[in-house]
């Protein structure tokens, strides 16, 4: 008799895990994503860094939801974007497109994390990811500055290639060891 409810309970259980990881995951994006380094008109972020791993930890239904609860909080004006600012002031300044652009990159990451076992395939998913992230950053770069896309992306993409292959490096060396650990200590459900 105890049977039937036993399941939806656990099923109730495993989502409120899910979003609790999720809410935590947030958290983690709202703490790293404001330091940044000034080097130019683009920073250097960790927020790439922090939505990898939530890829990792979360799988990208839930890392793309986590980055997306960042993106409200930091549009509703709190101080969660690199540098501390907040608003849409932000996101329609010169480094929005790069904001929004994370939201597709997570996708990408996130679905080459989950459907493929290769860690080949989880860089090249993640590296994907993050190309197309350029893409929308440069292309509003460009808008906003008005600058032609070769200075752009002198200014804004390549001088952070290095350093987003060493944030996806460290993701992939130190994610799946996380996500296991979480697994075996029951803190964290499939």
């Amino acid at each position: 008799m105890n049977a039937p409810t036993a399941a939806p309970a656990a099923r109730q259980k495993s989502r409120i895990y899910a979003m609790s990881a999720a809410a935590v995951m947030t958290a983690l994006t709202c703490v790293l994503a404001p330091l940044s380094i000034p080097i130019g008109p683009v920073p250097i972020s960790f927020t790439n860094l922090a939505i990898y791993f939530s890829l990792y930890l979360l799988g990208w239904k839930l890392g793309t939801l986590s980055y997306l609860v960042y993106l409200l909080i930091g549009m509703f004006g709190v101080p969660v974007f690199s540098g501390f600012t907040g608003g849409m002031g932000k996101l329609l300044g010169p480094t929005g497109g790069y904001i929004i652009g994370f939201l597709p990159m997570a996708i990408l990451g996130g679905l080459a994390i989950e459907r493929f076992s290769s860690r080949g395939m989880h860089f090249a998913g993640l590296a994907l990811g993050t190309l197309v992230c350029y893409v929308f950053g440069t292309a509003w770069f460009c808008f906003v500055a008005k600058m032609a896309v070769i200075p752009a992306l002198s200014l804004a993409v390549f001088p952070f290639i290095p350093g987003d292959i060493a944030k996806i490096a460290a993701a992939m060396a130190i994610g799946p060891v996380i996500r296991e650990r979480l697994l075996k200590a029951g803190l964290l459900h499939t």
